[in-house]
């Protein structure tokens, strides 16, 4: 059947696929219609196709099979039209204006005479113009919207690639949709290589290679690689293209010659040197890196009976007593431009950069001490008693757009050095290769750059391995922390996981206050264990809220995983209730319509976390009579915050996240967001929890090793729970081999300092 009506407000709609709830005005009743609507606004008058359905939980409903947008043909739904805020610039009182003038002829003077617009007062011929353009403008996004579907994009992406081309988007789509991945963020070479099999493009096209090329080192790049050995590129594009290893090869010299990647000869893991492949970005930033940092590394006269006087009298103060080696930190700190700190959890990392804080301030040098994550600075605060930053915060996230290569743009740079003689940065393996090089744009020679990390937790989530890579080169100072403190000793997370770090056997018996393994084998049972702890014995135990309590998991997919403990969790930590709004959340209409196979719901009091870096979203802390007393710019990748509000009228989420820093969501963006019940590992790296809870059954054993299993212990203060196989735990202490991560930035470092020798 038919129906015909107005667009009164959309209630819900999913970016990715089009999939909308409306509110139609339909003959003086109102209707909701469900169905996939490309690109529509609120006031539009549209003509559907389908059925009425009794849904179990909303009612009746017009289920739109497909639509068509009618133009309106009377005075008053021209005005409706024109009123409903579908074109910028016209309100209600505007619009009776201009239908009073025009009648009936309206929509035809906006098409073929804009310019007699300027016969109503309050509209100059400049305006007129512009409201003549939207009218177009809207018409030809709706015409691409409508060819852009037929390629399966999503409504989201179609009106990127609009922006981005208009006009042009039948000629790009139909000779080389791979300029898409190259020049619209959100589209990888997946969507564009869908777009050209629908197109008809050859699989050998020359297009089609270059861009799997690209493609798959961005993807290594999402390993946390910043290269390829060039063999391991070649099977890699050959394997996701379909074609030979030759017709991709004979494309890499042109992509080097346009200076779209770099081959290098670099050491492979037995020594032997062999070809690699950089993608320019990621070449360039790690040269840049090694430059800028041997720069910095500068011997800074002070003598030793100066310095040991004055740590005397810092220790004597603040009633510190230092072992060797962090008064030997102390000492390299003073001396040096640059100085590195590693240690594992009680070795006294706090107690010497504490010491350091205080030598410093005692010889009237300014200080500056910062961390990856809003939890890790917020911690480094803590121990110190100084305030600590975000390292985005203490370079000063732009609020311009962001890079051509996606990335954040600061504005303490080498233009606008950070204007401080002492700079300590904590947590340090979290730090990944590009982050490193926006630190040392803003830092100037002369400065001494500390670096503090566990160089056994796992690597970065960005590509790099800079603090590994650091202390391997051997260009830098490096001082280990390796004695375990007396009241540290005390806690047998602290000394566990020193011995699963060593691969020593840990005894499984249950007697400790704060370090427990309950066996179990079936998954299900595990499940039911792990919602126990979290809702019931933990927050009790180490006197927590239940938002406190951490599950950590290694593993996304399984019965065990990310995705399917979020969705036990939510069902009975935060169950639906009257009074906590919801919505559909995910992709797909499976999610949408809140049936099994999509994601499921979001709703008030959720705990989530952003799984991206989001430079331009904007935040503010308010007081308690809802008036900003902060704002800033930027959530980043595992920032951890909890629902606080839903908003269908605006179409908006708002999340607070640490410290009253309050975000507001557009719907078409909660694809940043996912459930935190239960997090991976990585996502954990800086960050310390009350409690931890970590299931443990099964797993590949590459990502099932020691390094991933002391990650996750040392992620709890007071308490670590593991539930689950005792031999895939003993396995993991046995397994230390690490995922190997391809990087370059120790090879730089120790190439720089050789040509600076050989130049001498």
């Amino acid at each position: 059947m038919k129906l015909e009506g107005y667009v009164e407000h959309i209630i819900y709609r999913n970016s990715e696929n089009g999939y909308s709830v409306l509110n139609l005005e339909a003959d003086g009743e109102e209707i909701t219609a469900v169905g996939i609507f490309h690109y529509i606004s609120e006031g539009e008058l549209l003509e559907l196709e389908g059925e009425f359905t009794e849904h179990p939980l909303y009612g009746q409903q017009f289920r739109a099979d497909s639509f068509e947008v009618k133009v309106p043909q009377d005075a008053l739904a021209m005005e409706r039209y024109l009123g409903s805020g579908a074109i910028k610039g016209i309100g209600p009182a505007l619009a009776a204006r201009i239908v009073r003038r025009f009648g009936t002829k309206t929509f035809e003077i906006l098409e073929r005479e804009p310019e007699r617009l300027a016969e109503i007062k309050g509209i100059s011929e400049r305006k007129a113009r512009e409201l003549a353009e939207q009218m177009e403008e809207k018409r030809d996004l709706r015409q691409a919207m409508v060819f852009l579907q037929e390629y399966g994009i999503s409504v989201n992406l179609a009106a990127k690639i609009y922006e981005q081309y208009g006009g042009e988007i039948y000629r790009v789509i139909k000779e080389n949709p791979y300029r898409l991945a190259d020049d619209i963020t959100g589209i990888g070479f997946r969507t564009a290589d869908e777009i050209a099999r629908r197109v008809g493009i050859r699989e050998d096209s020359d297009f089609r290679i270059r861009s799997g090329i690209l493609y798959t080192l961005l993807a290594a790049s999402g390993e946390g690689h910043t290269c390829l050995p060039e063999d391991q590129l070649l099977g890699r594009t050959s394997r996701l293209l379909g074609v030979s290893a030759e017709a991709v090869e004979k494309h890499l010299s042109d992509l080097s010659i346009e200076r779209r990647l770099v081959r290098k000869l670099l050491p492979d893991t037995d020594g032997k040197e062999k070809p690699f492949v950089y993608g320019t970005a990621a070449y360039y930033a790690e040269l840049s890196t090694a430059v800028m940092l041997c720069r910095l590394n500068l011997s800074l006269e002070t003598s030793d009976t100066e310095i040991s006087t004055m740590l005397h009298r810092v220790s004597a103060q603040a009633e510190i007593e230092l072992d060797e080696h962090q008064k030997e930190a102390v000492y390299e700190a003073v001396k040096n431009g640059v100085l590195i700190l590693t240690g594992g959890p009680g070795t006294g990392k706090t107690t010497t950069i504490n010491t350091m804080i205080r030598y410093f301030e005692s010889e009237g040098l300014d200080i500056l001490l910062a961390a990856p994550t809003g939890r890790a600075a917020k911690r480094m605060t803590e121990a110190t008693g100084c305030q600590a930053r975000t390292i985005h915060r203490l370079l000063e996230l732009s609020g311009g757009p962001e890079s051509a290569s996606g990335r954040a743009v600061f504005m303490k740079n080498e233009e606008e050095p950070l204007e401080a003689d002492v700079i300590i940065i904590d947590e340090m393996s979290m730090v990944d290769l590009y982050l490193m090089q926006a630190l040392l744009k803003a830092i100037v020679p002369g400065t001494r750059l500390i670096l503090v990390g566990d160089v056994n937790q796992l690597p970065s989530v960005g590509p790099g391995s800079v603090l590994q890579d650091l202390i391997r080169s051997g260009a830098f100072p490096v001082v280990r922390l390796t004695k375990i403190f007396r009241q540290a000793a005390e806690s047998d997370i602290i000394v566990n996981a020193h011995k699963i770090n060593r691969g020593e056997k840990i005894t499984l018996d249950n007697k400790s206050r704060d370090f427990f393994f309950l066996k179990r084998q079936d998954p299900n049972v595990i499940l039911r264990v792990v919602l126990a702890l979290v809702q019931e014995k933990m927050p009790r135990y180490v006197h927590a809220q239940i938002s406190e309590i951490q599950v950590l998991t290694p593993m996304r997919k399984g019965a065990l995983g990310v995705e399917n403990l979020n969705r036990v969790l939510q069902r009975y930590l935060n169950p639906e209730a009257p009074d906590k709004p919801e919505i559909p959340f995910g992709h797909g209409t499976a999610a949408e319509e809140g049936k099994e196979g999509g994601k499921g719901v979001l709703r008030v009091g959720d705990k989530v976390m952003q799984i991206r870096n989001n430079y331009q979203l904007e935040w503010e802390v308010r007081n308690r009579y809802g008036i900003a007393v902060d704002t800033g710019l930027g959530v980043f990748n595992g920032d951890v915050g909890i629902v606080h509000s839903i908003n269908s009228f605006a179409e908006e989420v708002v999340v607070e996240f640490d410290e009253g820093r309050m975000v507001a969501y557009p719907y078409k963006q909660l694809d940043e967001l996912e459930l935190a019940y239960a997090i991976t590992v990585h996502k954990a790296q800086g960050s310390e929890y009350p409690a931890v809870v970590i299931p443990l059954l099964s797993g590949p054993r590459l990502l099932m090793n020691r390094n991933l299993l002391y990650t996750a212990v040392t992620r709890a203060r007071s308490c670590v729970t593991l539930v689950g196989s005792d031999e895939m735990f003993q396995a993991m202490v046995d397994n230390g081999t690490e995922q190997k991560r391809y990087t370059g930035l120790c090879e730089a470092v120790q190439s720089y300092l050789s040509s600076q020798m050989s130049d001498l």
